[in-house]
């Protein structure tokens, strides 16, 4: 993960897209640490065609449970505290499971072209801890979070403008963001 200072804000860029930009253990104590100092406007987004993956599920399959504990509550924190913010993100991919819930807590969702949604959960036995479930059908009705959430349909960034996931599609998501900011 990286930090860059712009004049209006402090964008937060996972940035591992070999493994798809998760967000491990590491990442979430780090982003935490960040929301607690950060003023101002924060701006989430990824590198190359990948957002973040969600939970590192490598990661989360060799936690005890106390470790597995700790984990689940580190991710609803950092949720509540981007709740809590001028927080956007700059979805420039693939952006899915807990980085679902990171974007449904940001204030803008800005899509790109590529952009592409999904709550896989269901396909591996789990369900997002991180809030998603109270936020999506607030989001989009709860017919359609539903299905995103029992389906793991892949949502393309069109279709997710169309149900009010996304607030606007732009060929540069971040530039789009900082251009217009305040």
């Amino acid at each position: 993960m990286e930090l860059e200072f712009h004049e209006k804000a402090l964008i937060v860029r996972f940035n591992r897209p070999q493994i798809r930009n998760p967000l491990s253990l590491d990442v979430l104590r780090h982003l935490n640490r960040v929301l607690d100092e950060a003023q101002g406007t924060i701006v989430f987004t990824g590198s190359e065609k990948v957002f973040a993956s969600g939970a590192d599920l490598r990661e989360i399959s060799s936690l005890t449970s106390s470790q597995a504990f700790e984990f689940a509550r580190l991710g609803q924190d950092l949720m509540k505290k981007i709740a809590s913010k001028n927080c956007l993100a700059a979805i420039n991919g693939l952006c899915f499971g807990g980085a679902f819930d990171l974007v449904l807590n940001c204030k803008k969702r800005i899509a790109s072209p590529d952009a592409k949604f999904c709550h896989p959960g269901v396909t591996l036995g789990i369900i997002t801890g991180w809030s998603g479930t109270q936020i999506l059908p607030k989001v989009v009705g709860k017919k359609k979070a539903l299905e995103i959430f029992l389906t793991a349909k892949v949502i393309d960034a069109c279709e997710a403008l169309a149900i009010g996931l996304v607030d606007e599609i732009k060929p540069s998501p971040l530039n789009f963001l900082l251009e217009n900011l305040p």
